[in-house]
Formats: C-alpha cells, structure tokens, sequence
C-alpha cells in the first residue's frame, strides 16, 4: 500500500483547510428557477451517438476527439436510446469499479482485450432521461436533485432528440445575476492525492466517493487537479498503450497519478463573484476550478455547485 509520511492513504485523505474568511453555513431561499420554455431550446440537437456493437475503444476515442463526458448509446436503425457510456463507466473499467471485472476475470487483466469487446459490455443502461417536451426548470431539477451532469432527451418513442448538460443549464441561469460569491459555494471539505498516488488507486476513490475530480497536493500545495475526463482520454489517445508491453492493465494503473496531470491549472478565489467564476468555466471549457487563499488550496467549485446555487436563488 502506497502512503505519505503520515501513513494515510493518498487517495484517501481529506483535506479541511479553513480560510481566513467566515465560512459559516450559507442559507439558500429554496425554488426551482422559472425559465420558460422547452428545453430543447438550449439542448444539443445534433447528438453524436454510438450502436451498442461499437468497440469500447473505438466509443472512447470518439469522446475524446469530441470532448465529451458521455455518450449516448442507441439502435442503429432506429436511434432509440439504449444506454449512455460515461466517463465513469471507464473509470470503473480502468478499475475502480464493477466493470473492471471485464478486464481482470475475463480477459485476466489484458486490457487491450477488454477495450475490443462491444460499448454494451460497460455502458450505464438505466438512463435517466428528459421527454422533449419537459421545460428548461424541469431539466435543472433533474441535474440538481438526481447530480447527474447529462440528461439524454428523448421523444414518446423513445428515439434520441437530444442531450441536455450541467453546461447548457449554466450557461441560462448564469445569466441572471447573483450576490452569492465562490466562498458561499463552494465545497470545504476536500478528498486529496498525491502526484506519486497510483492511478488504480485513484480510480478507485473516484467511483467510491462518486468524484469526477480530485485535487493533487503536495506538502499542502495545490499541484494540479486530475479529473474523469483525464483518465478517460488517457485510454482514448491511446497514451495508455505507448505505455503497455505485456498488455496489462497493471502496467498503466500501477503509475503514478502525475503522468495525467497537464502543466494548465486555472484556480479562483473565494471572493470571487459566482457570475465571474461561472463565465470562466464557461470561455475555458472547465468543470471545476479550485480555490486558491493566501497560496493555500481552501475548496473546489463545480459547475454543479454553481447550478444548484443559481437555482434556488
């Protein structure tokens, strides 16, 4: 087992740094935003889907050549909705959960192996889905009641019309303007790694603790931030396999969380205006930005923070 000097698990430490500022608990008046309108108006029309036969690695590299966090996956004759691949679902490949069995048991830990079998195999196929006719509020108390960062919308026949994201939803209700600031939304109470964590470890806790990103810290500065998306283009680029020589999936996952972690780190600070920090996200295309206090990492605001923090006002 891999430990830092205080014999804690570094994929396993929470961090609970307090900031110079009151942080007290922030009272939110509690109403589902009233925005008019079908929500196909602000949804992607234009879905880019996946049958079920397609290969996992093939379905990955389209996410990642797309940017995407997930995929639908439909018929393809009749484009009804069948499942939707994430980039959970992958992580839990790489083997943080259930479907890394796929990998280990069946193919005895081969990954190029895993990763030719059929999208059907790992896809998530109880989706939560929106009908094409549901309204835009309805859409932002699915995100923020369910945490779901992606709705497929589908019509009676339950053919894909469209998809509907945190994103989309942030980019409405931004628009109104907020006194809330990054420090009233925020999240305090952070679960941490290290940049030498192996990566199956951080795998791991991003499927038990229900993550998509983790801060990496060393000595209690913020290092980088290694997200699902990371871990899923690591396998999409096909960088994994430049660094495979027997093929197992042990080779990849046994490296240290460093070789994901990118030298951009865009950061916020606590004072900082929600607005301001939701058109960051916005312009740079970023799910999360940490919160920076005199040199020392406080908290982490998601775009599902700032969704649920505009919704209720």
């Amino acid at each position: 087992m891999h430990q830092n000097g205080h014999g804690i698990r570094q994929g396993d430490r929470l961090l609970k740094m307090q900031g110079t500022l009151d942080r007290g608990p922030v009272e939110f008046r509690s109403h589902i935003v009233e925005q008019e309108g079908e929500v196909m108006a602000i949804a992607t029309r234009d879905v880019v889907s996946v049958p079920p036969t397609r290969t996992i690695l093939a379905a990955v590299e389209q996410m990642t050549a797309c940017g995407f966090r997930r995929l639908p996956v439909t018929d393809a004759g009749t484009n009804k909705l069948r499942g939707i691949l994430t980039s959970g679902d992958v992580i839990s490949l790489l083997g943080g959960g259930d479907t890394s069995r796929l990998v280990g048991e069946k193919h005895h830990g081969n990954l190029i192996a895993a990763v030719n079998e059929s999208v059907r195999a790992i896809m998530t196929r109880q989706v939560v889905t929106l009908p094409d006719n549901a309204r835009i509020r309805e859409a932002v108390d699915m995100i923020v009641t369910k945490k779901i960062g992606g709705l497929p919308i589908v019509d009676k026949h339950g053919v894909l019309a469209g998809i509907v994201t945190e994103r989309d939803v942030l980019r409405v209700l931004g628009a109104e303007r907020s006194t809330l600031h990054v420090e009233d939304v925020m999240s305090q109470s952070l679960r941490v790694t290290t940049p030498d964590c192996p990566i199956a470890t951080v795998t791991h806790d991003m499927m038990k603790y229900r993550f998509r990103r983790l801060p990496v810290v060393s000595e209690d500065v913020l290092y980088g931030i290694v997200t699902a998306t990371d871990l899923m283009r690591y396998l999409g680029s096909r960088e994994v396999f430049t660094r495979m020589t027997t093929g197992n999936v042990a080779e990849v996952t046994d490296l240290p969380v460093r070789t994901l972690i990118s030298g951009e780190l865009t950061t916020t600070t606590p004072e900082k205006n929600i607005n301001e920090a939701a058109r960051e996200m916005l312009d740079r295309n970023i799910g999360a930005l940490p919160v920076i206090e005199d040199s020392r990492l406080i908290g982490l605001v998601t775009e599902f923070d700032l969704v649920r923090a505009f919704a209720r006002g």
